[in-house]
């Protein structure tokens, strides 16, 4: 076992960039090394988020468990991704991944460049040229079933959403699933949205859900890095309910957070880095659903064993898991605009 601490100045020409690596020589599966059994991962903040980038990290070490050599930048700006990018392809990373449909723009300029690197985009609405293929899961079901959770345990009738990440097709798909899915469970709701510009900045995001909670939300949803727990911090001291994004989220109000969207980057990672190596992959969007062959990549559980926590009734339990057969079946497939996801209060 072998570990090799990259120079900071190949990765990055900005001091403030944040790094770490972490490498393990084996092979990706079974057997000898190979070349493409290398992968690199480019995060938009920290792997302590207890969110998002946390998950994609694990994501990451899922492949090292795997045999591969891994690598990683943290907190990457974007004024540092193109670089980034390029410092990994040339030294035989393959996958590239990029931990955010924000890297989407700089797989694109650099991918041509290096047609023998395979760039996968997270969170992406389509792959790109020959060699930028983006995963995702299905936002607009995960979306859909909060709706129909929060319109369902609203006492007020009033319902919110703390996003960030405005107008990215991802956001439009959650924001906007919610907001059908609100609607079709309990028609007169009201849904507002508050659109922030950090994804990280938790005192930022409990501001907005507190301006939401004033205006008589009592439910707060939101799908955001480590300003995620501004949300459960607001709920918590208001006393109403939310969502998170891992079960420390449950953990810090299991009260007020009654589930937690739990997504299974590893699997659709690995499943990527498989179709690398076998030569089936796609410069295309994988998107991972409860009604797609290789099953959902993500989930509704307040814990390993259970999907939401006390709160929640079980009949309302029970309507959340008939839309869910819905989605499994293919009877339920909404069609999201951007409308439905606006931003207003």
């Amino acid at each position: 076992m072998r570990f090799t601490v990259e120079p900071l100045s190949r990765i990055s020409r900005r001091a403030a960039l944040t790094l770490s690596v972490a490498m393990l020589a084996s092979g990706l599966a079974l057997g000898a090394a190979h070349a493409q059994d290398k992968a690199a991962m480019l995060l938009p903040g920290s792997v302590n988020d207890q969110s998002w980038n946390a998950i994609g990290f694990a994501a990451l070490n899922k492949l090292k468990e795997a045999g591969a050599d891994i690598a990683y930048s943290e907190n990457v700006s974007p004024a540092d991704q193109i670089e980034t990018m390029k410092d990994y392809a040339r030294r035989g990373f393959s996958p590239v991944i990029g931990h955010s449909g924000r890297f989407l723009s700089a797989a694109q300029r650099v991918g041509p460049e290096f047609d023998k690197t395979w760039f996968l985009i997270a969170s992406a609405a389509t792959g790109a040229g020959k060699n930028v293929a983006a995963i995702d899961y299905n936002n607009i079901q995960i979306g859909y079933l909060m709706g129909t959770l929060a319109a369902r345990l609203s006492k007020s009738g009033k319902i919110g959403v703390v996003a960030g990440l405005e107008g990215l097709p991802n956001t439009v798909q959650y924001v906007g699933g919610f907001r059908l899915g609100a609607k079709a469970a309990r028609p007169d709701v009201e849904v507002k949205v508050i659109y922030i510009k950090d994804m990280e900045d938790a005192a930022l995001s409990k501001e907005a859900a507190l301006s939401l909670i004033s205006g008589g939300a009592d439910f707060v949803y939101g799908k955001l890095n480590a300003a995620q727990m501004g949300l459960i911090q607001a709920a918590k001291e208001k006393n109403v309910y939310t969502s998170g994004r891992s079960f420390g989220h449950v953990a810090a109000a299991p009260e007020n957070v009654v589930t937690a969207t739990i997504e299974n980057w590893p699997s659709m990672y690995s499943a990527a880095a498989k179709a690398i190596k076998d030569g089936s992959i796609k410069p295309e969007l994988m998107m991972y659903g409860f009604d797609s062959p290789a099953g959902s990549g993500a989930d509704l559980k307040y814990s390993d064993s259970q999907a939401f926590g006390a709160a929640v009734p079980a009949e309302v339990a029970a309507e959340v898991e008939k839309v869910k057969k819905a989605f499994v079946s293919g009877a339920l497939k909404p069609a999201v605009t951007k409308e439905d996801a606006r931003g207003g209060v």
